[in-house]
């Protein structure tokens, strides 16, 4: 494993594991959901109804994000940090399953 991938390795391992306001299975699933939508592996365990919507705009289309997108997420109950620890899931599954589509594409995916 390069130095790299190590390094992503733990961020990813910190965003999806470290204690936070969400429980880490739903950040879990948030990122496997994320991914899928990116081009990824199939999405593993289901994400609540009331962040789907929003997980697939972060993954698909995060500069269509809104200021209301995220008032309606606060009006179902979720708090600031909820919501950026959701976010920042959705983000960086996606952003592995495109890091990992590219680096098979030009023939660098690291085998485990």
């Amino acid at each position: 494993m390069t130095r790299q991938s190590e390094r992503i390795t733990a961020l990813i391992d910190g965003v999806l594991t470290e204690p936070g306001t969400t429980e880490s299975d739903l950040r879990r699933h948030v990122a496997s959901r994320a991914g899928a939508l990116s081009g990824g592996q199939a999405a593993d365990g289901a994400v609540p109804d009331d962040l789907s919507g929003w997980v697939a705009k972060v993954a698909q289309h995060a500069y269509k994000t809104t200021d209301q997108d995220v008032a309606s997420l606060r009006a179902a109950g979720y708090s600031e940090d909820q919501i950026f620890e959701v976010t920042v899931a959705a983000a960086v599954g996606a952003s592995r399953a495109r890091l990992e589509r590219a680096l098979e594409a030009i023939g660098l995916k690291d085998e485990d």
